[in-house]
C-alpha cells in the first residue's frame, strides 16, 4: 500500500471533471489555450498517481457534447490537443501498462483524431494496470439516449425481448459497457455540479469538489480525495 494510504479502500473507478483551465490561464494573463495545454500536464501526473495508488479505471471528462458551442478556434485547438496528447503519450501509456478507451460519440470528431485514437486503442488493448477512458464528445444524457436507441433497434430486430430489459441489460448498451459504475467523482474548480458527466454510472458514487483549478491538481489532492471517499464509505456503513 502506498505511504499515507495504509488500511485505505481504494476506489476502483475514478471519474474526474477537469474544470478550471480557462480560469487558470486568465489569472496569469494568458490565452485560454494555455490553460488547456497546462491541463494536459495535470492529466499525465494524475494517470501516474492513479497507477501508484492502485486505481483501476480513470475516466476524464475531456470534451463534452456541450463544448461544441465554444468558439470555433478554441474547439479546433482542443481537437488538435487531444490528437497530440494521444500520439505523444502513447509510448508512456505502453510503458506504464495503461489501456486507452474512447467513451463518447465518434461521429463529429475529426478524422485525424479518430485515426490517432484507434491506433492508440489498438496498441494498448492488452495493457492491464489502468484503464484510461477519454470522455470525448461525451454527454451523460446523450449516452443514455444512444443506449435507448440501440435497445429499441435490437427489440425491433427480434434480438431483445421487452421483458429482458432491466438495469443490467440497459448498462450493457452504454459506452464502454464493461466499465463498472464510478466509485468516486472529483471535480476541480470548486463547482458543485455533475455537468452531465457519467449520469448513469454515478448513481452511487461519492462526489467531491475541490477549489483547486485543474492545471494545479497534484498527487496530494488525489490522495485527499481518496481519504474523503473512505470517510463517506465509513459513514454510509454506520447509517445502514
Amino acid at each position: 500500500m502506498t505511504k499515507g494510504l495504509d488500511q485505505t479502500i481504494i476506489p476502483r473507478h475514478l471519474g474526474i471533471i477537469m474544470d478550471g483551465n480557462g480560469r487558470w490561464a486568465k489569472q496569469r494573463g494568458l490565452p485560454r489555450v494555455a490553460g488547456h495545454q497546462a491541463g494536459v500536464q495535470a492529466v499525465r501526473k494524475t494517470v501516474e498517481s492513479c497507477i501508484e495508488f492502485g486505481i483501476q479505471i480513470l475516466t476524464i471528462y475531456t470534451f463534452s457534447t456541450e463544448n461544441w458551442c465554444r468558439p470555433k478556434g478554441e474547439v479546433d485547438f482542443l481537437m488538435r490537443l487531444a490528437k497530440e496528447y494521444v500520439m505523444r503519450e502513447l509510448p508512456s501509456l505502453q510503458r506504464n501498462g495503461v489501456r486507452l478507451k474512447l467513451m463518447g460519440r465518434r461521429e463529429g470528431l475529426p478524422t485525424t483524431l479518430i485515426e490517432a485514437l484507434d491506433k492508440a486503442i489498438h496498441q494498448t488493448q492488452e495493457n492491464s494496470r489502468l484503464i484510461l477512458n477519454l470522455a470525448l464528445n461525451y454527454g451523460g444524457r446523450v449516452e443514455i439516449v444512444d443506449a435507448m436507441k440501440a435497445i429499441v433497434m435490437d427489440h425491433q430486430m427480434g434480438n431483445l425481448e421487452g421483458s429482458e430489459i432491466d438495469e443490467t441489460t440497459f448498462s450493457h448498451y452504454l459506452y464502454c459497457p464493461n466499465i463498472p459504475d464510478a466509485d468516486l467523482i472529483v471535480r476541480t474548480g470548486g463547482e458543485w455540479r455533475l455537468s452531465n458527466f457519467l449520469l448513469w454510472r454515478s448513481a452511487n458514487a461519492v462526489f467531491w469538489t475541490i477549489p483547486v483549478l485543474w492545471p494545479d491538481f497534484q498527487r496530494e489532492h488525489l490522495q485527499e480525495a481518496i481519504k474523503i471517499f473512505n470517510e463517506q464509505i465509513s459513514e454510509s456503513h454506520v447509517d445502514t
